[in-house]
């Protein structure tokens, strides 16, 4: 037996709906059941559970081999995937798959969530349980969150300088988690991947606009005035902060590396950001 969780969230439930897509039985970990229907495909089996309350999470460990560590990116994002570990060892789990992130040249002390994935790594790796870590770049879903913006103003705004980021569908990523949660001998690996392209923000603007029919113009401003923006418009603080950070570090590192081993590995196409866009046209107002 699997277990996904964080399976109602952006990656969980791409990865629940891959393995419901090939026809392998996934159990899927939610916090609220009654949240879950958007991943009630064939195949999975919804649990519900709190991965920060061990006592609440025997029924989703019961029987498992093997379990896909998601949860949510917030403050206490460290703590509760350590706890889980913890669970993990006693329900006789043994091998625990770490979905954390990575981008070319990162600090990861700089970026509050990629220095608690490192930490988290760190400590799975310590534990004694068998390990695989998952290290996606940032995702081409992402840009669907400026929706609203392009909606009003035609612009996309983002604190990207004239760098350029090699974006990742997520679609793919859960491609290759099924696949690696699926294979033999992933003890001990890390999988970087990325999209098959290095592209700056100007050129993910212009590929928007094409899906779109309409124009989509890409405005470089400042870490501190996207953090601003980001407030006015609702963003929590925490989470605006951790953005500023990103912003920062990605500025001081402005050429992406392509990552496309997993990919070739597992025999999975690579998306590139033009097909994303046109699968998302009616998004980009």
């Amino acid at each position: 037996m699997i277990l996904v969780t964080g399976a109602a969230g952006l990656s969980g439930s791409h990865i629940v709906k891959e393995f419901s897509a090939q026809g392998v039985p996934v159990r899927a970990l939610v916090r609220d059941r009654a949240k879950a229907a958007a991943i009630a495909f064939d195949k999975v089996d919804i649990v519900e559970g709190d991965m920060a309350r061990p006592e609440t999470l025997g029924p989703a460990l019961a029987g498992v081999e093997k379990a896909l560590l998601i949860s949510s990116g917030n403050a206490q994002m460290q703590e509760t995937q350590c706890r889980f570990i913890d669970a993990c060892k006693s329900a006789g789990v043994g091998h625990v798959v770490k979905f954390s992130g990575a981008e070319t040249g990162f600090d990861r002390a700089k970026f509050r969530f990629t220095q608690m994935h490192a930490q988290v790594e760190a400590y799975l790796e310590q534990s004694g349980l068998a390990w695989t870590h998952l290290l996606p770049a940032g995702f081409m879903q992402v840009y669907l969150r400026e929706a609203r913006t392009i909606m009003k103003t035609g612009e996309l705004r983002l604190a990207a300088g004239d760098i350029t980021l090699a974006p990742i569908d997520v679609a793919d990523i859960a491609k290759i988690a099924v696949a690696v949660l699926r294979a033999p001998d992933q003890e001990g690996r890390t999988h970087r991947m990325t999209g098959p392209e290095a592209l700056s923000v100007a050129r993910i603007a212009g590929l928007m606009a094409q899906a779109a029919g309409r124009p989509v113009n890409y405005v470089a401003i400042t870490p501190e005035q996207r953090r601003d923006e980001l407030l006015a418009a609702g963003t929590p603080p925490y989470f605006a902060d951790a953005l500023f950070e990103q912003a920062c570090e990605r500025l001081r590192n402005p050429k992406a590396t392509v990552h496309l081993e997993s990919h070739r590995e597992f025999n999975v196409t690579p998306t590139c950001f033009a097909d994303f866009a046109k699968r998302h046209g009616a998004d980009f107002p």
